[in-house]
């Protein structure tokens, strides 16, 4: 015979789980898009320093030139970067709209 109360109590632990299981993909997915808007932050702080330090080429006030010249060896990733903006400078919401995923 089953007891009344053990219907309620496989119920509530069904519901447990699942709530659980909710839980577990709602929070793999915050932070996945966590991940992602840190990783187009620290793009956009990479882009800035090289636009710092490189800025001589733009006519922006910058460092010296030797301590320029002595960086660009180290600053190849963010050349690259800085190359890769000159493409998307014609829409610049563009970008922005990506890293925030709307539409």
């Amino acid at each position: 015979m089953i007891r009344p109360g053990t219907y309620i109590l496989d119920i509530i632990g069904r519901m447990k789980n699942r709530l659980t299981g909710f839980w577990q993909v709602a929070d793999e997915v915050a932070r996945y898009k966590a991940v992602g808007a840190i990783e187009a932050e620290q793009e956009e702080l990479e882009y800035i320093f090289a636009l710092l330090v490189q800025g001589t080429f733009i006519g922006m006030p910058s460092p010296p030139v030797q301590i320029c010249m002595d960086l660009l060896p180290l600053m190849e990733k963010d050349l690259i970067l800085l190359l890769e903006r000159v493409d998307t400078a014609n829409e610049p919401l563009s970008r922005l709209f990506s890293v925030f995923d709307i539409g």
